[in-house]
């Protein structure tokens, strides 16, 4: 007895692995009270944060500790540590105050499984006398399926990140 089996075209199998590891940017945006030279002062990375994330970062994403290294000039490598894994992370540009971009150069960090993080940015723009929009952009490739249902969940997650980021990252512009 054969048993008949449905099968996709090829094409749609291309399509489909090209969609499962397509990059994925995320971008989150809030106004500070302060200068952008003020607020280009309070630029850090989650692992650099002295609080400890909330709950919910903690059960949804890897448990920082701390950064060693040089993040101050482009090709800088500031090795980022968490509870099981690190990032390094490498300046890739840098434009004070209004620009700061990196690479993750290597992962060796579960998250998510199957996530991989691969850049990241922070954008400075001066939106009035002493207020300064700031930009958190966050740029990775996951390949968990079927990306319809991950990726709004992702991107939930990744915006719960930035917003924690620029919390901190404004009380310390703020009050600086």
């Amino acid at each position: 007895m054969q048993l008949e089996t449905d099968t996709l075209p090829a094409e749609a199998l291309e399509d489909a692995a090209s969609e499962a590891t397509q990059a994925t940017t995320i971008v989150t945006r809030m106004v500070f009270r302060a200068s952008p030279a003020q607020t280009w002062q309070s630029l850090m990375f989650y692992e650099e944060v002295d609080a400890r994330p909330p709950l919910h970062l903690r059960l949804l994403l890897p448990v920082p500790v701390r950064t060693e290294g040089d993040k101050s000039r482009v090709g800088g490598e500031a090795m980022c540590l968490y509870e099981h894994g690190h990032l390094v992370k490498r300046a890739t540009r840098i434009d004070e105050p209004e620009l700061y971009e990196f690479e993750v150069a290597e992962q060796k960090l579960a998250l998510g499984g199957t996530m991989r993080l691969s850049r990241g940015r922070y954008t400075l723009r001066e939106v009035d006398e002493g207020r300064t929009e700031v930009a958190v952009e966050t740029r990775y490739v996951s390949t968990k399926w079927p990306r319809w249902l991950w990726r709004p969940l992702e991107r939930f997650v990744c915006h719960m990140f930035h917003r924690f980021l620029l919390r901190t990252m404004r009380r310390k512009a703020e009050l600086g």
